[in-house]
Order: C-alpha cells, then structure tokens, then sequence
C-alpha cells in the first residue's frame, strides 16, 4: 500500500430518499362516473447501504465523494398503482470498516463479512393513497398520507485492519523487515525511524498448506496514547487483531523497560487490549552475542512467549511461526 492511496478515515455527507406521496385519486370510468377511492401508495426512497467487500483494502475511493444522495420515491397514481422506490446507494467498504456519528461517537455500523449489507440511513416511507382510508362513513375521503421525508446526516467512517497478528513496537524495531522476510509484502524499509507510514499487510504461509494475515503498523512512541507521533491514527488498527507480537531489538538499551513502555501506551489507549494474546520477538540478534540473549532472557516476563530471531539472518522464524499458530489455534491466558 502506497502512503498516498491508503485511506483509513473518511466522513461523509449521507442523504437517504424520501418517500413518494400517496395519491388521491377516484375511479372513473365511462360505465363507473363515480367510482370509490383507487389512489396508490408512494414509493419509499433509497436506502443508504455499506456492503462489505473483501477486494478493498482502503477508503480512498470515497475520500473525495463527500456528499451521497439515495433517489426519492416516486408519488402513487390512480387504479391503485404504487409508485416506484428511490434507487438505493450502496458504499462498498473493506472489511474492518466502522460507521460512527461524527458528533458523539456513537458506533451505526460495523462491517466484518464479504458481502455483508446494513442499511445506514433508511429511505422514508411512501405515503398511503386515498384507497387505505375509505371507510363505512367515509366512502370517498379526499386526503392522503404524504411520504416520510429521508434522513441528511454526516457519518465518519473508519477502518481497522482485520488481521491475525498486529507487530507493535517502536520506529526502526524491525517490523516491517520481519513482515517482508514471512509474507510477500513489500513495505518501505530503511534504516531510519517512521519508514512505515501506513499499515502493511501480509499473508504469511505455514505448514500443511495454512496461513494467517500479519499486519505491520506504524510505530509506537511514547505517548502515542496523547496523539504524540503518529498517535491514535493507527492505535485503533490494533484493535481487530487476534494476537499482538511486540517486537524489540536486541540491541535495545533495556528491553523491558521498552515492552512496559509500550505494554502501557496500548493501555492508556484501550484497557480491552490487555485482554488480548501476547507474544515477544526479540529480533536483530546477529547483532548481539550468545551471551547477550542469556542476559536478555533473565530480564523477561517468565509467563511472556519470547522467540529470538533475525530477520536478516533468518534466524528462529520457523520457532516464531511455529508459536503464533500455537496461539491463534488455542485460548492462553495473557501475558502479564
């Protein structure tokens, strides 16, 4: 994904149809000159819909439709004919994509399933012809019901990112490269901090034919939680994620510390993510000595998974695959 063409946020300005007016209208004919109350129903306006595609993967093809309008239903006529419904709208939205009310926050919608369809704002209602109100006293009323006006309101739409593993760690921890040596995804790399200005995803393959979705998202500094850095833009993609792999290099001046660090950013984002499996990469360690990884593993979390690896080196990658799979297939208790 290219940092220009991936669009995770978007708000835009929905207007469902209204409803056609129910007619007035009495049968006349050349044998029936004063015929009972025949007027059709209106038709109900277009619907606002969000259908769920899993070929998209951004927001950008609606980062520049900022208004959206559904069709209005058409007016009833005579001989009880209903008028036509408004056409709908239908926004297709990647997978992971949440509606929210711009003013209060409030969450309309939420689309997890290819295909999946919600009715975001409805169309009114057609309006009732003269023929529903015809009664024993009332033989020819000459009134109906007008159709119900469609509903105009601004919708923030958000993507989280649907994947099996989310890589956490701080600017130039190695994410990207890892994501690039187990997938077939090409993320920016360089040895500078921030590379990564946008989510990536891969697919990475394991045994037996299976894989899983890695997700690489741009790195936490502290205070990320505040909107320092690149802050709460791409906290909430962590969000979707079934296990969290923190990946620190093992040339890190104190590890844990920086685990804690992060550990607490999340956190101070979303208490539910504590909530989530946990795994630690220790990763560069070609750049380090044997004696450096004994060091490193007394500081740990004993209840912590911890893999050492290299990306570079294609060190302890099929053990870190391995202890992902072990987690995605079962329910551990998180990490403290």
């Amino acid at each position: 994904m290219a940092s220009s063409n991936f669009i995770d946020y978007v708000k835009i300005n929905c207007r469902s149809g209204a409803g056609g007016a129910g007619s007035v209208h009495f049968r006349r004919e050349k044998h029936t000159p004063k015929g009972g109350p025949d007027g059709g129903d209106g038709g109900r306006g277009g619907h606002i819909i969000l259908k769920g595609n899993a070929q998209l993967w951004t927001l950008l093809h609606l980062k520049y439709r900022k208004h959206v309008k559904a069709e209005n239903g058409t007016a009833g006529e005579g001989g009880r004919r209903s008028g036509a419904q408004g056409q709908d709208v239908i926004l297709e939205v990647p997978l992971g994509t949440i509606a929210r009310n711009p003013d209060t926050g409030k969450q309309l919608a939420e689309i997890t399933e290819d295909g999946q369809e919600i009715i975001l704002f409805p169309g009114g209602r057609g309006g009732l012809g003269n023929d529903h109100f015809k009664s024993a006293t009332q033989q020819a009323p000459d009134y109906a019901q007008p159709g119900e006006a469609g509903l105009e309101e601004w919708v923030v739409l958000e993507l989280k990112l649907l994947a099996d593993v989310g890589l956490v760690g701080f600017p130039n921890a190695g994410k990207s490269t890892l994501l690039s040596v187990l997938s077939a995804a090409r993320p920016e790399i360089a040895d500078y901090p921030f590379t990564t200005l946008v989510p990536n995803l891969g697919v990475v393959a394991y045994r037996d034919y299976k894989s899983f979705v890695m997700a690489d998202i741009p790195g936490i500094i502290e205070g990320a939680s505040q909107g320092k850095g690149l802050g709460l833009r791409f906290l909430r993609h962590i969000e979707r994620n079934s296990v969290l792999l923190f990946v620190i290099p093992a040339n890190s001046d104190d590890i844990r510390q920086e685990y804690n660090t992060l550990l607490n950013e999340l956190r101070e984002y979303n208490p539910e993510l504590m909530d989530k499996d946990r795994l630690l990469a220790i990763s560069k360690i070609d750049l380090v000595d044997q004696s450096d990884i004994a060091r490193i593993k007394e500081t740990l979390p004993k209840k912590l998974p911890v893999t050492f690896i290299s990306a570079v080196s294609q060190l302890g990658l099929d053990e870190l695959k391995d202890s992902i799979w072990q987690r995605l297939t079962a329910n551990p208790e998180p990490a403290e």
